[in-house]
């Protein structure tokens, strides 16, 4: 009996996925972690008024298939008309439609080597070939993502702006000047997930004018909703309508909808929340300088530390902390894998941190001389 015809495509892509969960690392070594600070998650969670929200769905409905109600509201803050907000299953969903709608099979997508792999992902499983510029001074760099574009006469280019994995940023004047010259036929998607960590003067001011420009945000880093799937994207109306051709239209559930909604209208929250992360960053910077290593400035939920060595030490390092049941992450390419990445915890969570982490570093130490 024979299998199922799989497309030509499918059959050349592996069989993977871009993170691999904590979940999965706690099944493989038998035990759970203490501290979860590997996945940019909010551990400091969501609004409780969104929780109430959440509870009180009726989740026997589907969701809205237009999220109506959350898109008014997401309209109303950032100064738009509802018809330029899209919202989807996380800037990773959004990100899967946007692929689906630009790129046919060898279609050229420019990105930064090591920038942030799911786009990457959903790039490789619709065919496109990617084309990467690399990182300039441990920060993305709108000009060479703009060269190579223009070399390559490619139709899409991505940057986030806060960066994952380096918490960098960008000032708004240099994203305008990214997008005054985008290349004609080229769109620019601008994942700006950690957009509300970034200092004032980050971010461009919103125009839904420019036909080939989308930007993504999201509910799971500063509202603390991951686990609830919900982002979404502000582009020309004409561009979001082109979204209705391919998305899961009841893709969205319903309490995650109520919740984002509860989580958007209570801004003390959200306030309290910036605060909590500020203070977490600062420990960790200061826990890593304690150790001799170098934070790097954060615009983001977590810090990226230089561990002064290669690639095999940082990893040596993540895989010792693991063992101490400290979760963390690293960047995946030359010369930005020489870090580790750490994001924001509670008290309780750098507590152990600062407890694990001069234990961990004498282990990689004797791993990799």
């Amino acid at each position: 009996m024979t299998g199922p015809r799989y497309t030509k495509l499918s059959e050349t892509l592996p069989a993977s996925v871009p993170f691999v969960g904590p979940e999965t690392a706690e099944r493989a070594q038998g035990k759970g972690f203490a501290a979860r600070l590997g996945a940019n998650e909010n551990v400091f969670g969501p609004s409780p008024k969104a929780l109430e929200a959440m509870a009180a769905a009726d989740i026997w409905k589907y969701g809205d298939p237009e999220s109506y109600d959350l898109k008014i509201a997401l309209a109303e803050k950032h100064g738009v008309a509802p018809e330029n907000i899209a919202v989807g299953e996380g800037i990773d969903g959004l990100l899967s439609y946007l692929v689906r709608l630009l790129i046919a099979p060898g279609d050229k997508v420019v990105t930064t080597a090591g920038a942030y792999p799911t786009f990457n992902y959903h790039v490789v499983g619709y065919g496109g070939d990617l084309q990467m510029v690399p990182y300039v001074n441990d920060e993305e760099s709108p000009t060479l993502l703009l060269a190579k574009t223009r070399e390559i006469n490619a139709p899409l280019v991505y940057i986030a702006n806060p960066d994952n994995p380096m918490a960098s940023v960008q000032t708004a004047a240099t994203m305008q000047a990214m997008i005054d010259d985008l290349p004609e036929g080229a769109t620019l998607c601008l994942d700006e997930a950690y957009i509300e960590f970034a200092p004032e003067g980050s971010t461009p001011d919103i125009d839904v004018s420019h036909p080939r420009v989308i930007r993504f945000r999201t509910f799971s880093k500063a509202y603390g909703m991951a686990g609830a799937r919900v982002g979404y994207a502000i582009a020309h109306k004409d561009f979001i309508k082109s979204f209705d051709k391919v998305r899961n239209h009841f893709g969205m559930n319903r309490a995650a909808q109520a919740g984002a909604l509860a989580a958007l209208r209570d801004e003390s929250y959200l306030a309290q929340t910036l605060e909590n992360v500020r203070v977490a960053k600062l420990r960790i910077a200061d826990i890593a300088r304690d150790n001799g290593l170098k934070p790097f400035p954060s615009a983001t939920n977590f810090v990226a530390i230089d561990c002064g060595q290669g690639a095999d030490f940082a990893k040596a390092v993540v895989a010792a902390l693991g063992a101490l049941g400290i979760f963390i992450r690293m960047p995946f390419s030359e010369p930005q894998n020489r870090c580790i990445r750490i994001s924001a915890g509670t008290k309780a969570n750098l507590d152990l941190l600062e407890h694990a982490l001069p234990e961990a570093l004498k282990r990689a130490a004797k791993e990799t001389i």
